[in-house]
């Protein structure tokens, strides 16, 4: 039995569907953790997306591209972190209804 290749629509498929599962994420959610994570979650849809364009191409340019993200996605994941602990220390809470501005 042949196990048949995967096609790359199947990639943009499931990139897409992890990316609007991320954008829910962000809109419906008030927990900044969570908020962060479907940030992540996007990200990952877009390194998806550029390493099946690489697949297709058969470069290595998308591997740059999604090397690219996932730096910024760990250094976003650090700073963004730092602040909502930041944030909890001096408030007592992660929900972003009640983090309107940065001033008290």
């Amino acid at each position: 039995m042949q196990i048949s290749p995967v096609d790359t629509q199947n990639y943009l498929l499931l990139a897409a569907t992890l990316f609007c599962t991320g954008m829910l994420g962000v809109l419906v959610r008030r927990n900044a953790l969570v908020v962060f994570m479907s940030i992540e979650l996007m990200l990952n849809a877009a390194n998806l997306t550029f390493l099946a364009a690489a697949r297709e191409r058969l470069d290595a340019t998308g591997h740059l591209a999604a090397l690219f993200v996932i730096a910024v996605a760990a250094a976003e994941a650090a700073i963004g972190l730092a602040i909502v602990i930041a944030v909890f220390r001096n408030r007592g809470t992660v929900n972003v209804e009640d983090i309107r501005t940065m001033k008290y």
